[in-house]
């Protein structure tokens, strides 16, 4: 194994939102809101594009980072994509 096999998601919508997840599988859940399996908020959303990521070696640090990020305004999420 890795050892990082937790990892938090910003996904770009076709409306242009931003859409924040947890995972173990980045590509799989990405593919999973392309194709309207996703969140609730994703579906109807779609395409949607990857556009940020962030590991972590345990799923409480990374979901505790989810949860970071979605307290962030739009312009503090829009920066922290900007940036990786």
């Amino acid at each position: 194994m890795s050892g990082s096999d937790h990892y938090v998601y910003v996904v770009e919508c076709a409306d242009g939102t931003l859409y924040t997840g947890y995972t173990s599988d980045v590509e799989r859940r990405v593919a999973e809101h392309d194709a309207g399996e996703g969140a609730k908020y994703t579906r109807g959303r779609t395409p949607v594009e990857l556009v940020h990521t962030e590991s972590f070696e345990s799923q409480s640090a990374a979901m505790q980072r989810e949860y970071e990020i979605k307290q962030l305004s739009r312009g503090e999420k829009e920066r922290l994509v900007d940036g990786s």
